[in-house]
Formats: C-alpha cells, sequence, structure tokens
C-alpha cells in the first residue's frame, strides 16, 4: 500500500502529550522521575484522552544538559530505569491504545561518548571525521565564522578548540556537545541503526532534536556578515553553511525510509522556529520527508487576537499548499509555561491549542494551569544558568508534576527532596484536586480533548477566520461534512459584545470557564473578559438533539482512578 493510500494517521487526529522524564514521577524515591513512575501514571494518560506520548531523552548521559548530551543512543540512564522498564513502559501503553514517541538526538553526542572519544585522541583515528574537525586560521582564530547558542551566538563561537591534537571541533549547542558529521557514511548508517533499534522495540514514532542542522557545508565557508543591528535570530534564519543545508533533506530521507520499513512510524522535526513559511514547508516534502514540523510560534507570539488570526491564517494556508500537515504547542520543556500569563489566559489558549486546525502537543502539567516556577538560584539545575555571559534557566518549565495535596504533591517520597522545587501553590493545584472540580482548567482540557476525539470538524476539518469581530475577539469556523464548530476567544481584559450580523447559532459545547455549556446561543453572544467558547454550529445548521449528543459524548468521561 502506498503512503497516499493509507487511511489518515493516528498523529492527525488526536494529541502528543509531552513527558519531561526527569519530572513526571518518581518510583524508586531518588526524587528524580524515571520510566517506571510513567508507567505507573498511564492510566491519568489515558484518562486524559491523550493519543500519544513523547518522552524527552533517556538515554545513557552525564547529564550536562539532561539527555540531549548522548553517551549511549541505545542505552537507559540509571536514574531513568532499564531497557526492561522501557519495554513495559510501551507495552502498558499500548494496551491502552496509546503510543509511545521518542526524542532522537542526531546532531550531536556527549563529549564523553565513546565515539568522541576515540575522535579526539589522534588525527589518525578512524572515527576522527565522524565529527567535524579544522584548523585554526593563519591568525589562529576559528575556522570560521559559525556562531554557538546561546551566549556563544557569536563569530566563531560554535567551534572549541582542542588541546590534544591541536584543532578545533564544531559544537553548536556546548563545548560538551560535539556536533556529528552526517556527511560521512558511517554516521549515518550508526545513527539509522539507533533509529532502528528504537522501531524494534515498538515505539511509534521520533521527534528528531534540531533536525535543520544536520547538513553543514563541506568547504566550512563562513555565513554572510550580517547588516548593523542584526541579532542572533537573524543569524539563524540567514545561516545557509552551518544549518538549512539541502543535504539535510537528503538525512531526513533516509530516516524516512528507516521509518516507512516499520509501517510508517511517524517523524517528528524541531526546527528554528523563525524560519520563513516557504522553507520551514520545504521539510515536509509533500510526505516524503517529516510527518511534522514542530511549530513553537504560539509559544513566542504575542496573546494578542490579531497576531495570532494572522500567523495562524498565514501558516496554515502555506502548509495546506504545500501538502502538509500543521501543528501546534504552546510551551515545552525549552521555553517558559503558558501558566505565566495566568490561569484565564492559560484556560484561553488551551481550547485555542485544541481546536486548531493540525495535531497539538500538550507540555505536560499545562493541563492543571502548572506555572513557571521562580526557581531560586542555589536550586537551578539547567547548564545555561551557569553560563557567566547570559545567564537563564529553563528550570521554571521543568518543575515536578503536582499529583496529590500530599507531601511533595506525590511526586516522590515526603522526606526526599525532588530534584527541582514544586510551584508554590501545589497542596491546590494538584490533578487530585482538579480531576474532582467540574470547572477546573484540568476538566476543560479533559473535556476540550474529548470534543476532538468525537468531532471530525475538529480532527480533520477545513479552518477559517471569521471576519468582523471585535478587535481583541479571534474566532474562527472548523467545517466538516457531517460536523461543525464556531471558536470565539476574547482575549481581552474587557467584556464584548459579538455583532449580530455574524448570525451565530448553536449550543455551546464548551467554555473556558466550564460553566456555560449547554447554553444556546441565538444571534446575540456576550463574552467576559479573558472567556473562550465553543459553539455547535454545522453546516446545515445543528439541532439541539444533535448538540446535546455531542454534549454528551464531551461530558461524559471515566472517574480517574485513584493510584
Amino acid at each position: 500500500m502506498s503512503r497516499d493510500d493509507r487511511p489518515d494517521p493516528w498523529w492527525r487526529n488526536g494529541v502528543i502529550y509531552q513527558i519531561y522524564v526527569r519530572s513526571f514521577q518518581d518510583s524508586n524515591g531518588d526524587g528524580i522521575g524515571d520510566l517506571p513512575g510513567i508507567t505507573s501514571r498511564l492510566d491519568y494518560i489515558h484518562w486524559l484522552g491523550i493519543e500519544a506520548i513523547w518522552l524527552t531523552p533517556f538515554y545513557r548521559s552525564p547529564m550536562q544538559d539532561f539527555g540531549y548530551d548522548v553517551t549511549d543512543h541505545c542505552a537507559v540512564a540509571p536514574e531513568y530505569g532499564t531497557l526492561g522498564d522501557f519495554d513495559r513502559l510501551v507495552r502498558s501503553a499500548h494496551e491502552r491504545g496509546i503510543k509511545v514517541v521518542v526524542d532522537f538526538v542526531p546532531n550531536h553526542t556527549s563529549s564523553d561518548h565513546e565515539w568522541f572519544c576515540e575522535s579526539r585522541s589522534s588525527r589518525a583515528n578512524a572515527k576522527r571525521d565522524w565529527y567535524i574537525w579544522a584548523d585554526s586560521k593563519p591568525d589562529g582564530s576559528p575556522p570560521n565564522n559559525w556562531r554557538g547558542q546561546g551566549s556563544r551566538a557569536v563569530d566563531g563561537g560554535a567551534w572549541v578548540f582542542d588541546d590534544v591534537t591541536g584543532q578545533w571541533y564544531l559544537a553548536s549547542f556546548s563545548p560538551s556537545q560535539p556536533d556529528l558529521n552526517w556527511s560521512h557514511a558511517d554516521v549515518q548508517k550508526a545513527m539509522l541503526d539507533v533509529l532502528d533499534f528504537w522501531f524494534a522495540r515498538g515505539v511509534d514514532g521520533v521527534r528528531i532534536d534540531m533536525v535543520d542542522f544536520l547538513g553543514k557545508d563541506r568547504q566550512l565557508r563562513g555565513e554572510a556578515p550580517l547588516p548593523p543591528g542584526a541579532d542572533a535570530r537573524d543569524y539563524f534564519i540567514s545561516a545557509r553553511h552551518q544549518r538549512n543545508r539541502p543535504e539535510t533533506l537528503d538525512y531526513i530521507r533516509l530516516m524516512r525510509g528507516v521509518a516507512d520499513r516499520h509501517d510508517g512510524r511517524v517523524l517528528i522535526g524541531e526546527m528554528f522556529y523563525f524560519l520563513p513559511l516557504d522553507r520551514f514547508a520545504t521539510y515536509h516534502g509533500n510526505g516524503e520527508l517529516l510527518d511534522l514540523a514542530m511549530n513553537f510560534r504560539l509559544t513566542f507570539a504575542p496573546l494578542e487576537a490579531r497576531a495570532i488570526a494572522d500567523w495562524v491564517d498565514s501558516y496554515d494556508s502555506a502548509l495546506a499548499a504545500a501538502g502538509a500537515w500543521p501543528n501546534y504547542c504552546v510551551g515545552n520543556h525549552d521555553t517558559a509555561r503558558v501558566g505565566r500569563h495566568g490561569e484565564a489566559t492559560a484556560r484561553l489558549v488551551v481550547m485555542l491549542l485544541l481546536t486548531l486546525r493540525g495535531t497539538p502537543f500538550l507540555y505536560y502539567g499545562d493541563e492543571i494551569g502548572l506555572p513557571e516556577v521562580d526557581v531560586p538560584p542555589e536550586r537551578q539545575r539547567d547548564r545555561l544558568s551557569a553560563d557567566p555571559n547570559n545567564p537563564r534557566s529553563r528550570d521554571g518549565g521543568r518543575t515536578p508534576m503536582q499529583w496529590t495535596d500530599q507531601p511533595n504533591a506525590g511526586f516522590c517520597p515526603a522526606e526526599v527532596e525532588p530534584w527541582l522545587p514544586l510551584a508554590p501553590d501545589w497542596p491546590k493545584r494538584n490533578v487530585a484536586a482538579e480531576s474532582t472540580d467540574e470547572r477546573s482548567i484540568l476538566e476543560l482540557t479533559r473535556r476540550l480533548v474529548a470534543l476532538r476525539r468525537a468531532t471530525p470538524a475538529v480532527q480533520s476539518g477545513d479552518f477559517s477566520l471569521v471576519a468582523g469581530v471585535p478587535d481583541a475577539c479571534l474566532a474562527f469556523r472548523r467545517d466538516h461534512l457531517t460536523s461543525g464548530i464556531l471558536v470565539v476567544l476574547n482575549f481581552g481584559d474587557l467584556p464584548l459584545e459579538m455583532p449580530e450580523d455574524l448570525r451565530l447559532g448553536g449550543m455551546i459545547i464548551a467554555a473556558t470557564g466550564c460553566d456555560r455549556v449547554g447554553e444556546r446561543v441565538d444571534r446575540s453572544l456576550r463574552l467576559r473578559a479573558r472567556e473562550g467558547i465553543v459553539i455547535d454550529a454545522r453546516p446545515q445548521q445543528a439541532d439541539d438533539r444533535s448538540s446535546s449528543e455531542r454534549l454528551g459524548v464531551i461530558l461524559a468521561g471515566p472517574p480517574l482512578r485513584s493510584r
């Protein structure tokens, strides 16, 4: 069966839930989340209605970058468990109908990886060219002006001088994360074997870390000088030799071949989120490259109705023209949590995320409104917090999941200090409390996920903006042959009245406050400040009976089984 003849794949219709493994559930009392801990919480994930979980790296690593610095791609780090624990997690997830996606880190390894230890041991070593080495310029400066991430985003900052062999090695992210040389056939084979290893163990797909970095100019040509006033963002958008190389698409095709040998496992790619849309779309290759190129723009966009509408409309149109499927996320382990905006706004953003056309990525804890935590300097663990040139910490968005009102919120035993501190409001903001509160953000999230599962219009329907709404309002329709919804979101701090000539009509089947559900809308509609609603409005005008049936499906749900 060709790819074009297959039915819609699972990743188009469901919600993918990102789990930061270290912070989800500690099972052995060391204050660190682990794989058995995730397995113990699968009933919760199933209750929430999640289609797939995406696990951040759990591979053997010195943990300088908490798993994105890998020393063995096919081994589990001892603090996270064993391969047997991983197999049990996959098996248990599949028994509940939950897919498993794992992180794949192909651009770089840890400097402690045996491959790199061999590579730096001698210029004559067989693995020397597995990494990218170069001589100094005549004046002793780095080989070119390629930039590293963060405070190393200065000319030449991507290079690290090695006293052992007297050359520089490329390390685009940190000196402890040297870049692999993907133009080397043995590197390609080794990394494709890693993919094959995890697919054979039953994973349903991979999220490819920083995929747009894989191709490097073999001549090591420098990037063009930037105009005055340009910043690091401008550099990474304009880069043509350090990243965004055409050969990167060839490397993705190799991964696609491995995925297709395993029944078309999903390939999700992370890349620089401010790339122009036409270049962003090329990574999909009309279904022959990535299935999803991760879209982070809503994470950084101003939470204003017009700005969101303009971006979503442009993005949706660009991907539709390229034959690609959109996706959205509003937070992840590298960014500040959406909860930093307050719960009312967080509810609006969750409603937006779960009703747009495309695959939604939900970051663990966002469903309970977990806030960005102010982690004191003495408790910070992120490697970026120790950077003397540009100290910042991602720890505030990586704090432990809050499960109960018991000590340490049920994440780890009371007598154990969790690896990062909890949010101060954990006694009230936790899964146990919110799962019994019909108006909690957790209940809102569960209802919206159920709406998605029950409504073809939300899964795969067309997207169209509604014109003529007040400036603070974002309104759009999702229409399918048999179902249709209208989403209306007030991002303003004041109530607003929708114009009657929009001819609104139907039953409210979801509301950010969970208190207007079942209300009939007949032309006029008033929204409170920071309120959003979803109206059941089929193309042929839903009648009350069909709306009520749909509402019953959305509101129904099994009780959350206690652990």
